[in-house]
């Protein structure tokens, strides 16, 4: 295991420490390809590389992405479609070629089709520089819920409740958020060359402690992450809670 863990006082220090890992490799590596991730957490992140760029530090103009899931059902003109999140939050503010950016197709006919065709979208990158991540409350990375195995290629997954019930502050109702989505799976997120995840508030402080403390184990997904070479862990001082408390 090498998982370097850095703790920040706060979200506003979290997004800045966790920025500054993707623009390393931005600079090292003007075309890396960018594994990306939507929710609350990255926000601030994506936030700070904007702001970057405008500064004149950074350069995105060639970088490509791809990004780990989208829900199935919705289509890219959804306000809650993880394409409009990216637009909204990163895509139109920086100089990326939009061409490049690359997310799955929620609402394609024929999914098994679908997860076919973004894995040899990321084959036909050479893989990805570096995967950013969240983790869900049931362990989750992407969409990859608990389970009896680690999923290996990108698939197709019925959320859990509990991912149900945490989005539903997303939309109009909690029977209004999808109960599939399309994933990168955890084989192809821990062959990312660097893994970098992001977790704050009090509330993600037990699952981060499971994730990079407990058991590997298919229960807790993000427990793999144990298992690469190279993982970045960026936390406040609330999700670091139990951590403090046990280690």
């Amino acid at each position: 295991m090498s998982i370097k863990l850095i703790i920040t006082k706060d979200y506003e220090e979290l997004s800045a420490r966790a920025a500054g890992v993707i623009a390393r490799q931005v600079k090292e590596k003007p075309n890396s390809t960018l594994g990306l991730a939507t929710g609350s957490s990255p926000i601030g992140l994506y936030d700070c590389l904007v702001g970057m760029e405008q500064a004149g530090e950074l350069d995105f103009s060639q970088v490509r992405s791809v990004n780990l899931d989208e829900y199935v059902g919705l289509g890219a003109e959804h306000d809650q479609s993880y394409i409009s999140f990216m637009k909204e939050h990163l895509f139109d503010r920086i100089s990326i070629d939009q061409n490049n950016t690359h997310l799955p197709d929620g609402h394609a006919a024929d999914l098994d089709a679908e997860v076919r065709r973004y894995d040899a979208v990321i084959d036909s990158m050479g893989g990805i520089d570096i995967q950013l991540l969240g983790i869900g409350h049931t362990g989750h990375i992407g969409f990859n819920e608990p389970g009896e195995c680690f999923t290996k290629g990108t698939n197709v997954v019925e959320l859990d409740p509990m991912t149900i019930e945490a989005n539903a502050r997303f939309f109009a109702s909690e029977a209004d958020v999808p109960r599939r989505a399309i994933t990168m799976g955890i084989g192809s997120i821990m062959q990312a060359k660097k893994l970098l995840l992001v977790a704050n508030g009090e509330g993600k402080a037990e699952i981060v402690y499971r994730a990079l403390f407990g058991p590997i184990t298919p229960a807790v997904p993000a427990s793999a992450l144990q298992l690469h070479q190279d993982v970045v862990v960026v936390i406040d001082e609330a999700a670091a809670k139990v951590i403090r408390e046990r280690t």
